[in-house]
């Protein structure tokens, strides 16, 4: 999405909250974004989590600082809020993995297995699923189906994998990946912890069975942030997006927090580049403009909710312990 309005001088921090007040705005970080729209926003977190913090606000618009799929979530959960998102071109690579057309023919093909999936995909995927999974209520929700049951599991295969390990299901994969967590590199990182041998691993369960065979421990943005408190010692090494490493050092000023690196030994080539589309600039312009915004049928976003509804239902036993706990205030 191109600016087209000169915003040289402008105050954005000043104005984002003059606009906020004004249209009875809520803005909603990922803990992926970059640390001043971190700051400003009113929720931080993972991205249901968001989505119903929002959807419990009596906010008129959501300004949604993530990726696509994470505002349509908000949008099928808040029909009646205004939902808009700072660049539109901020998709997903597991959304962009599992078109809703070749997701359909996959399941025709295999009628007799239900669809859990991941909720990193289209409102479209969530209408053709039959519950949507996070990455910290997957395996409650496994847990909770009959063992007999046949599962297609999508879009990621990294985290199917995991939970088919873990578990011991037998899960039919859709072969998507996320570009961030398959960018880690094993070799590069056995060569950090030779550097820092003490300090423990955080990796998220989108990363390939290498990187999590590594790992510590293994969960959801917020969980690891949890983790992370949990440490005794004064470095954690993390293997997910590292603008979550915002978050750890205002909580724990006092720890070192290294990103695993990539394959080219830094952790640069694991900043998501569809987060980074956001802006303060677009931000701003999105609250003036009501624009970019989401839009989904009726019916779609019905369908859709009935998959998320099925989490919620499911996962119950989740609650407190990441994208599914009560609704509070990680960052302002």
């Amino acid at each position: 999405m191109t600016i087209q309005t000169n915003l040289t001088g402008l105050d954005l921090r000043a104005e984002i909250d003059r606009l906020r007040r004004e249209r009875n705005a809520v803005i909603l970080a990922h803990y992926y974004q970059k640390p001043e729209i971190q700051d400003i926003a009113d929720f931080v977190g993972d991205s249901l989590d968001l989505s119903r913090k929002a959807q419990a606000t009596d906010a008129d618009v959501i300004a949604f600082c993530g990726v696509r799929f994470m505002a349509e979530t908000a949008k099928i959960l808040s029909p009646d809020k205004v939902v808009i998102l700072p660049d539109m071109d901020a998709g997903c690579s597991l959304e962009d993995s599992c078109p809703p057309e070749q997701f359909a023919e996959f399941r025709a093909r295999h009628p007799h297995h239900i669809a859990l999936t991941y909720i990193n995909c289209s409102a479209a995927v969530k209408a053709l699923s039959d519950v949507i999974v996070t990455s910290s209520s997957a395996e409650t929700i496994l847990a909770k189906i009959d063992p007999a049951q046949k599962i297609i599991f999508g879009p990621d295969r990294n985290l199917g994998g995991y939970l088919a390990r873990k578990t011991g299901r037998d899960l039919l994969l859709w072969p998507g990946v996320c570009i961030v967590h398959e960018a880690f590199s094993e070799t590069e990182l056995l060569k950090l912890k030779a550097q820092y041998p003490t300090a423990p691993i955080a990796a998220h369960p989108e990363c390939p069975a290498v990187i999590l065979d590594h790992a510590d421990y293994v969960g959801s943005t917020r969980g690891i942030l949890e983790y992370a408190a949990t440490v005794t010692g004064d470095t954690l090494i993390v293997a997910t997006e590292p603008h979550i490493i915002h978050q750890m050092e205002k909580a724990m000023p006092g720890k070192r927090f290294i990103g695993a690196p990539g394959a080219d030994g830094n952790c640069n080539c694991n900043i998501c580049p569809y987060m980074a589309l956001n802006t303060m600039e677009k931000l701003y312009i999105a609250l003036r403009d009501l624009e970019p915004r989401i839009e989904i049928e009726e019916g779609l976003r019905l369908n859709a909710k009935k998959s998320l509804d099925a989490m919620l239902s499911l996962a119950s036993g989740t609650v407190g312990l990441g994208d599914l706990g009560p609704a509070k205030v990680t960052g302002d």
